[in-house]
């Protein structure tokens, strides 16, 4: 299956998922040797799979655990410049859900993902009040004062 990426003269749509996987009040995220910052674990939805399909399958290629699904808690439209090898300068409108998972009491993550220009990834629990730079940027307010509905966010850096 392909992933819901369209390329379009001004730039890409993407639909994204995003796994909001806490423990401890630390929350996995990702890394990567090109970056200097961290993303919430996750990836593009395919062709033919619904949100939460796609973020179980990333789950479980990203930290080789299937995890279920806790609910729906974020719609987030983010407008970014790429910064990738195959989207470097190219204008990104990335629609993204992020969804609580149910996370396992013997959860011990491996990653063995790479970024789609083949950089090798690594996890890292972090503080959710860290000083380093994550994304998205909500979840540091939006995790330690957790609500029950679902909520919609607009982020537009171009």
């Amino acid at each position: 299956m392909q992933d819901l990426t369209v390329s379009m003269e001004d730039g890409i749509l993407n639909i994204r998922v995003g796994a909001i996987i806490m423990r401890d009040h630390k929350i996995l995220m990702v890394g990567n040797k090109r970056s200097d910052y961290l993303y919430s674990v996750g990836g593009r939805v395919k062709f033919g799979e619904t949100a939460e399909e796609a973020v179980v399958r990333e789950v479980m290629e990203e930290t080789g655990v299937k995890m279920e699904v806790d609910r729906l808690g974020f719609v987030h439209e983010n407008f970014f410049v790429g910064d990738a090898a195959t989207n470097a300068g190219r204008k990104i409108y990335e629609i993204s859900f992020f969804f609580f998972m149910k996370v396992p009491v013997d959860f011990e993550p491996v990653c063995n993902s790479f970024t789609e220009d083949g950089q090798e990834e690594r996890l890292e629990w972090i503080d959710i009040d860290t000083e380093r730079q994550y994304y998205p940027d909500f979840f540091r307010e939006e995790l330690v004062n957790l609500s029950q509905g679902v909520k919609h966010f607009v982020t537009k850096d171009f």
